[in-house]
Formats: C-alpha cells, structure tokens, sequence
C-alpha cells in the first residue's frame, strides 16, 4: 500500500516515526528505513513482530507502506522532510490504536500472559521492554505489544551469531513484567514446539529483500533469512541456556 498523507510526526521516541495515512483507507504508525537505526531496526518489528502474532501474543497488525519522496514537499519541518526523502520505497506501517494509552505498572496484567511475553522477549533478545521503557499499550482494557525493532540485536555483529544462540537474557531483572509472570518454563514447553521452520520461513519471508540486501558476509537475502532462523532455532533447542537466568529473576523478586 501507499502512503497518501503525513499526519503527525510522534516524538516520543528516537526515530521520529509519524502517523500516516495510507491508501487502503488505515491509519499507521509508520516507522521509516531513513531513521537513525536504519533498516535493521525495521527487519527486527517484522520478525519480532511478526512471530509474536503468529503464536498469540497482541501484536498490531503489520504492513508494508510505500513512500514517495515527493510527498516530504508538504511537509513544513525541515527534520520531517530530510526523513521522508531519505525514506522514499518500501517502510513499516504498525496499525494506529486510537486512543490507546502507555502502560507503566503493569497492574492487572494476567499472569499468563506476562509470562509469555517474558518468554518471548528472552527467546528474541528484546532488552526493550523494561520499567524504563514498557512498551505496551492499553487498548479497549486490554495489552498490546509495541516497539521490538531492539530486539534480535546479534544482527548488529553477525560474527557474534553462533554465541549468540546461547546467550542469557541479560535484561530479565529488568523486565516490566517479570514481577506479575507465572511460569517461563511451563511456557516454553507450550510456544517452543510452535516455532517451526516452516513458520519462521513464512514470517522471515515478509520482510522485503531490500532490507536484508547488502549484507556483509551474506550473498543474498534468502541467507540473511536462514541466520535468523538458524539463531532462534538454536536457542529454542537450548532453554537452559537463557531461560533459566529469567526463572532465577523471576523467583528472586
């Protein structure tokens, strides 16, 4: 789809994403490749974003928005236009939820299900989620999960990825919901058998090759997509590697 209209630019982060206006009639929160964390950040909500819907968890819907740089010439802020132009092709666009509001205190957060987004954001290595930053939204009385472009952060050094695969989650005692999580463990055993290949070939399959173009080391973004895959598969086949460091935080607060 096609954006059609600039709304509003949001502030309240580093990356200056902006609500816009597509031509399938959404409203998006667009977060745009020309941004200073670049297109990495962009693969990682895909994925992140994507794998999370995939096994239940609340997730806006995800899409792919498609910006022409002419459209920075109605654009009054000079910081706004240099974004736009440097943006021009292909962007994510995360569903607006009107009148959504942040969560701080994740008061009356079911258990359950804090303990599967705690699970997933130590399997995906999102350090973003914590007291500091919570990234979760309250929409129509319930959470939504937002913001996972921190996450998958060993494909800032993919020479780092085979350690990777086994590295704890570094960022558990922070976590905004590790003091109202139930069991990891019990998790695991339900979500790990989940994340086939076949359904991380079909989640890694939605991220644009021009984003995973040019990568170092790498001949083309089919093998881009195999690393992700091949890290989240070896760290889902070795838990207590990673998981074991959430549950002794989990029992310590």
């Amino acid at each position: 789809m096609r954006a059609i209209r600039y709304v509003l630019a949001l502030r309240e982060g580093g990356s200056l994403p902006g609500i816009v206006e597509a031509d399938d009639l959404g409203t998006y929160v667009v977060k745009f490749r020309g941004a200073g964390q670049g297109r990495k950040a962009l693969v990682a909500e895909v994925v992140v974003g994507e794998l999370g819907r995939s096994l239940g968890l609340p997730v806006p819907e995800l899409v792919v928005v498609h910006l022409d740089a002419s459209m920075a010439a109605a654009e009054p802020d000079e910081e706004v236009q240099d974004l736009l132009r440097a943006s021009s092709g292909t962007n994510l666009g995360v569903d607006f939820l009107p009148g959504s509001l942040g969560i701080e205190r994740p008061v009356g957060v079911d258990p359950g299900l804090a303990a599967r987004v705690l699970w997933f954001d130590a399997l995906t290595q999102n350090v973003d989620r914590s007291w500091r930053n919570a990234n979760l939204l309250r929409w129509h009385g319930a959470p939504w999960l937002i913001d996972h472009g921190a996450a998958l952060y060993f494909h800032h050094d993919w020479s780092t990825r085979a350690a990777a695969a086994a590295r704890p989650y570094a960022t558990a005692r922070d976590h905004v919901l590790l003091h109202v999580a139930s069991s990891t463990t019990a998790v695991h055993a339900e979500l790990a058998p989940r994340v086939t290949p076949e359904l991380l070939d079909e989640v890694l399959g939605l991220v644009p090759d021009e984003w995973l173009a040019d990568e170092p080391g790498f001949d083309s973004p089919d093998d881009v997509r195999a690393a992700y895959a091949d890290v989240l598969l070896r760290r889902l086949a070795q838990p207590a590697t990673w998981l074991d460091a959430v549950e002794v935080a989990r029992a310590d607060v």
